[in-house]
């Protein structure tokens, strides 16, 4: 496994990629992430579609700005948010993947990990 040039490459960027995860340890900016992998959202969408009040989605949406994960642009008097990061595509869906297809109780216990498979037909698709 040390051979592993992935390994290896990930090694190198350890500090990166914790930053990037600590940043969608929140649940509110990965909910955000998630329904923003299907396109660009307003506030008012997103606020209806996460459940997320207004006042916190602004919050986050600042946070996530700010670490060049989303950007916006205006039309009009209103603002549309979307994933400026395309390594964010592959981490959300593998989340989906992951966690969207069980339910809490659900799970994949005696499933080896070999033959687990993310159900592809339920993972959130741009």
């Amino acid at each position: 496994m040390a051979d592993d040039p992935r390994v290896e490459n990930l090694r190198l960027r350890a500090s990166e990629v914790a930053k990037l995860l600590k940043t969608f340890s929140h649940p509110n900016r990965l909910l955000i992430a998630c329904d923003l992998l299907q396109g660009e959202r307003t506030v008012s969408d997103l606020e209806a579609r996460t459940g997320v009040r207004q006042p916190v989605l602004s919050r986050e949406l600042a946070r996530l700005r700010s670490e060049g994960l989303v950007g916006a642009r205006r039309e009009s008097k209103m603002m549309f948010y979307k994933l400026t990061d395309e390594r964010l595509d592959t981490l959300v869906l593998a989340l989906c993947g992951a966690f969207g297809s069980q339910t809490p109780t659900e799970g994949s216990r005696g499933q080896s990990r070999k033959t687990r498979r993310p159900n592809a037909a339920n993972a959130v698709k741009r």
